[in-house]
């Protein structure tokens, strides 16, 4: 495992970054103090791997718990979701500022969505509701009403008609075309849903919840189950579909976090489970914790309970990162889709973003 690790800090600088091991911009050329000075000489340097303003940057505003962030498809904005009812959109370069809240929901947060293009943000709540909304602007464009409970999760489709699809506590799945009033296919479960997915051509639904199972969709047949994964001992509570198209990543409260081939003519279902990776435990607070792929596939990341983000070689399964700094748990993490940075939210009502050196541990 790699000894650079993030710092812990007690600033808070309301809406903006706070810079955490540097106080100027650099290049990614030039190199970090990353250990301080002994006696006037330097210990330990890192090479710069972003563009960031500093290594790690720390992100303020938000007045309670932080349930999901997410980069923009370019990598230029991020959006948070919070248990105070608000999205918060900022810019992940500079000093991180918080260029734009967008405000109407009446219930937590839990997750955040962008669009394909970037132009929308799409919010799913426990007041029933997910919404869309216009960037630029700010507005709400859309109230998607048909929930009868919370609305724990949603996603946005990545090719073809721009589609959402929400999960929630009523059992229900729900897939949304913003151009038309009522929801344009429902999904019934036996249980509460907890986390779903689109594959990346869209032709399926990936949806997960409390019976452990998670359940393939298919688009062209609604309400059909095309295939069940099964492996997971309790709650499902992530799901991320590999960059490639070919691999769904899951988290769950057993602890584990799995990757499934979901390629069309894979084995039966009971062959579907590639790999098991450990060392995120969740906690007693239940959260529903979100993990992530890195843009190229090579690596795996999830929050944990014990206040770090783990990030494993999806390769070789070993730990490469366990990075501190948050003072809560870690309930989503995400990956920068052109630089290695990785962002983290935590019910400790922050985000950070971290950048780390993919080449560095691939050699290790």
């Amino acid at each position: 495992m790699t000894d650079l690790k993030r710092k812990n800090n007690d600033n808070d600088a309301g809406s903006e970054g706070v810079l955490i091991a540097s106080t100027t911009k650099r290049t990614k050329d030039e190199s970090a103090l990353v250990r301080g000075n002994v006696g006037g000489a330097v210990v330990k340097k890192v090479q710069r791997t972003s563009g960031l303003a500093a290594p790690i940057m720390l992100l303020t505003g938000h007045e309670s718990e932080v349930f999901s962030a997410k980069f923009s498809p370019d990598g230029q904005s991020i959006a948070s979701a919070s248990f105070d009812r608000l999205v918060y959109l900022w810019n992940t370069y500079g000093d991180c500022k918080n260029y734009n809240v967008l405000r109407g929901h009446k219930g937590a947060v839990l997750e955040v969505q962008w669009s394909a293009d970037g132009r929308r943000v799409y919010s799913a709540s426990s007041d029933k509701m997910v919404a869309a909304w216009d960037v630029e602007t700010g507005e709400r464009i859309k109230k998607c009403k048909g929930h009868s409970s919370f609305v724990n999760t949603c996603d946005v489709s990545r090719s073809g008609t721009e589609l959402a699809v929400s999960g929630g506590d009523d059992n229900k799945v729900f897939i949304w075309d913003i151009r038309q009033k009522n929801a344009a296919h429902i999904f019934t479960d036996k249980y509460q849903v907890t986390s779903v997915t689109f594959s990346k051509d869209s032709s399926l639904v990936f949806s997960g919840g409390i019976d452990n199972i998670i359940k393939a969709w298919d688009m062209r047949k609604p309400g059909v189950v095309s295939y069940s994964l099964a492996g997971h001992t309790d709650t499902i509570t992530g799901l991320r579909v590999s960059p490639d198209g070919s691999s769904l990543l899951s988290n769950a409260m057993d602890n584990t976090v799995r990757v499934w081939d979901i390629k069309p003519f894979a084995a039966g279902s009971a062959g579907r489970m590639l790999k098991s990776f450990e060392g995120a435990p969740h906690g007693l607070e239940k959260h529903l914790l979100k993990p992530c792929w890195s843009s190229d596939g090579e690596f795996i990341a999830a929050g944990s309970a014990d206040r770090s983000v783990v990030v494993w070689d999806a390769n070789s399964n070993r730990i490469v990162y366990k990075l501190p700094g948050h003072k809560g748990c870690v309930t989503e993490v995400d990956w920068h889709p052109t630089e290695p940075i990785i962002l983290s939210a935590s019910n400790d009502k922050t985000l950070f973003l971290g950048e780390v050196n993919p080449a560095e541990v691939k050699s290790l």
